[in-house]
C-alpha cells in the first residue's frame, strides 16, 4: 500500500479529509496519512481508539512515535493523557489500550536501526518549555538524524523551517497558514528537503509538533 508514498512531494491531509479506516484490531480505527508497505508499514497515521480498545503486545522492529492529542493512552508502564510524547526505540514493545477512548498521532518504522533512547514527555509541564524569541519551544527529541518539537506560535508569527531534510508539522491548537490554505488543529503538513513555503500562525496563535531533518533517502525507504 503506497499512500503518500513519494517523499519527493509536498502532502497535506487536512481534517475535513479524514478517512478513517478500521485495523485489523477491534475498536481501533486510523487516518493513514502516509504509508509504505502493507500492515507491517513505514506509516505515519492519526489512530482512534473505542472505549476498552486494546492490542496484545507486540514488538516494533522499526521504532515508534507516540503524541496523545485526546482521551488517555495507555500501555504497562503508565496511562498518558493528551500532551504526552512518548518515544518507543526499534525492538521495543509494549501493550497498548485505552479505558476510556483516545486519539494518537504515531509515527512507525521511521527510526534507525541503532537508536536506543526510550522518550516520556508531558508537554503539559511548564518547565518542559523554553522562550526563544516570541515563541515558546519544547524540545522532545534531537540526533544527528531529526529534531522534534513543540511550538506556539503567537498570531501571525512565520514558522521559520530549516528544510535541509524535510518537515513535518501537525497543527495540534490554533490555525497555521501556508499560502492561501488555513489548516486547522488536526491539520497535517509533510514538506520535502529543499521547500520552503512560508507559513505562519492564524489571528489566534497556534501550537504544533514539528518534526525536522528526518525525510532523507535513508529514511523514506524502509
Amino acid at each position: 500500500m503506497l499512500i503518500n508514498a513519494d517523499f519527493s512531494r509536498r502532502a497535506t491531509v487536512s481534517p475535513c479529509q479524514y478517512q478513517w479506516v478500521a485495523s485489523p484490531q477491534r475498536g481501533v480505527e486510523r487516518v493513514m496519512l502516509d504509508r509504505v508497505g502493507a500492515e507491517q508499514a513505514r506509516a505515519t497515521s492519526i489512530v482512534r481508539y473505542a472505549p476498552g480498545a486494546c492490542f496484545p503486545r507486540h514488538e516494533h522492529s522499526g521504532g515508534e512515535e507516540i503524541f496523545v492529542l485526546s482521551g488517555v493512552f495507555s500501555d504497562e508502564d503508565g496511562d498518558y493523557p493528551p500532551g504526552w510524547y512518548l518515544r518507543n526505540p526499534p525492538g521495543s514493545s509494549h501493550q497498548p489500550s485505552s479505558r476510556g477512548g483516545a486519539m494518537i498521532f504515531v509515527k512507525l518504522r521511521q527510526m534507525p536501526a541503532d537508536e536506543q533512547q526510550r522518550v516520556r514527555i508531558d508537554t503539559r509541564d511548564p518547565a518542559a518549555w523554553r522562550c526563544q524569541g516570541t515563541r515558546e519551544v519544547c524540545l522532545l527529541f534531537s540526533s544527528e538524524y531529526e529534531q522534534v518539537c513543540l511550538q506556539r506560535l503567537v498570531p501571525h508569527e512565520v514558522l521559520c523551517i530549516e528544510l535541509v531534510g524535510g518537515a513535518e508539522l501537525l497543527v495540534l491548537a490554533g490555525e497555521v497558514i501556508m499560502g492561501s490554505q488555513p489548516y486547522e488543529r488536526g491539520g497535517w503538513i509533510r514538506l520535502p528537503a529543499g521547500e520552503s513555503p512560508v507559513l505562519a500562525a492564524g489571528t489566534q496563535g497556534a501550537t504544533v509538533y514539528l518534526k525536522t531533518g528526518h525525510l532523507t533517502d535513508t529514511a523514506v525507504h524502509p
